[in-house]
C-alpha cells in the first residue's frame, strides 16, 4: 500500500502523545508508519487549549505550553483551518453542535483526507472514517 494522507481527531492525537491504551494497533501502525503525512488540525490545538482552560484536560498541561512544537516533535504535520473549511463547518446541515468536529469534519472532506477518529457521531458527515 502507498503512503497515504491522514487528519487526527484531537482525542486520536492525544492518545497518541499519551500512549493511551483505547488506541487500537491498526491506528498505532498507520500513523508511526513514516510513509503515511498525519495531519493535525489547527482545530485541534483550540479545542485542547480550550478543553484545558475549562478545567476538563488537565493531562494536557504540559502539551498547552506548545502545541505546535509537540505535532512537530510526534512527526506530524498542522492543518491550518481556512475560510473555506469555515465556510463548509458552518453551513453543513447536520444537527451536530461540536464546533471542533464539524470543522474537523470539513477539512477531512475538503482536503479528501480519512479522518482518525472513534466518534461515532462523525458519521453524519460525508467523510472517511478510519479506526
Amino acid at each position: 500500500m502507498g503512503a497515504m494522507r491522514y487528519l487526527l481527531d484531537t482525542h486520536a492525537f492525544l492518545w497518541w502523545l499519551f500512549d493511551d491504551s483505547r488506541l487500537p494497533v491498526k491506528v498505532r501502525e498507520i500513523v508511526a508508519d513514516p510513509h503515511n503525512e498525519i495531519l493535525v488540525s489547527s482545530a485541534s490545538a483550540w479545542e485542547i487549549a480550550t478543553k484545558h482552560r475549562l478545567g476538563k484536560l488537565e493531562a494536557a498541561k504540559v502539551l498547552v505550553q506548545d502545541i505546535s512544537g509537540w505535532v512537530r516533535t510526534a512527526g506530524f504535520g498542522e492543518l491550518p483551518v481556512s475560510i473555506v473549511h469555515a465556510q463548509r463547518a458552518g453551513g453543513w446541515l447536520q444537527a451536530h453542535r461540536d464546533p471542533f468536529d464539524r470543522m474537523l469534519a470539513a477539512q477531512s472532506a475538503i482536503e479528501n483526507l480519512p479522518l482518525i477518529t472513534s466518534d461515532k457521531a462523525l458519521d453524519s458527515f460525508p467523510v472517511s472514517i478510519f479506526w
